[in-house]
């Protein structure tokens, strides 16, 4: 039996996904009972547990071979409160004595600080070793799906905001059924040894995602560029608690400064091109 966590989210989902096709006993985690009738329906056990609740995960892990783990943002939650809520998913998982756990984390979080929420994973790294068990850490580069933050704005007013400097400046982007099929892999097969696994996948700027995006929905769309000094403040006009802007904010400049770097054991090519996600979402926003 292999566990899945954060599976009505897009990488869990698809975690869950890949290994159901494979025909292999899986239990969803999830904190309502309602959200996992979806994935009993298709032959998936289900557990109810908290992931701040440490006997309760353990529960829900207890037995299985494997489990995949993430670690939930909170846009009200502080620092103290990811932190907190880290130790305690670390807790659960060694309570309940799972042997091999895939974490999702990010490319940037073998940094302490300076990462905005990315230093939380960074944490969550860390407090997952210490317990001793075999961790197999993804480490991702931006989500493709990231373009649903803002495709409520491009559809509407037809432009395509971009944080700062980066317009043309290629970036690595990576589909979320991608990871899902790195961390199924990874749970059917783990390794001698924990390790680090870089997703490498293909690169896109901005305005090419921005063309892409117009040429799904029928459309032109006007990239506009948010300058640095208005990041905080157009996250926060865009409905985020402000702490949470300038840790986002934190983020962008982690981008713009370079520091975010692919820097584990190895590295796992992804495929699926940015279109084809595009396509995906927007006939999912229709439906």
């Amino acid at each position: 039996m292999y566990a899945i966590t954060g599976a009505t989210g897009h990488v869990g989902g698809a975690t869950a996904e890949h290994l159901l096709a494979a025909n292999e006993p899986v239990r969803v985690v999830v904190r309502d009972a309602d959200k996992g009738a979806s994935w009993s329906g298709r032959g998936a056990d289900v557990a109810v547990a908290d992931l701040g609740e440490p006997a309760a995960l353990a529960e829900a892990l207890r037995g299985c071979r494997g489990v995949f783990v993430l670690l939930p943002t909170d846009p009200t939650g502080s620092d103290e409160d990811h932190r907190r809520l880290a130790d305690h998913i670390a807790e659960g998982v060694a309570a309940a004595g799972v042997p091999h756990a895939v974490l999702l984390s990010s490319i940037g979080a073998d940094l302490a600080d300076g990462t905005g929420p990315i230093r939380w994973l960074h944490h969550l790294e860390n407090r997952l070793r210490a317990t001793g068990v075999l961790l197999t850490s993804i480490r991702s580069w931006h989500f493709q799906e990231k373009v649903e933050d803002v495709l409520d704005v491009a559809a509407g007013s037809g432009t395509f905001p971009v944080f700062g400097d980066s317009a043309d400046v290629p970036t690595r982007m990576i589909a979320t059924r991608d990871i899902g099929a790195v961390a199924a892999e990874s749970l059917l097969s783990p390794p001698a040894r924990s390790e680090i696994v870089d997703l490498d996948g293909p690169q896109y700027t901005e305005r090419q995602v921005a063309d892409e995006l117009a040429a799904v929905l029928g459309t032109t769309l006007q990239v506009t560029t948010v300058p640095r000094a208005g990041w905080v403040d157009a996250l926060v006009d865009a409905g985020l608690p402000p702490a949470f802007a300038a840790e986002l904010a934190e983020l962008y400049e982690a981008g713009e400064r370079g520091i975010l770097q692919a820097r584990g054991d190895r590295q796992r090519r992804c495929t699926t091109e940015i279109g084809d996600t595009l396509r995906r979402l927007t006939s999912s926003a229709r439906t």
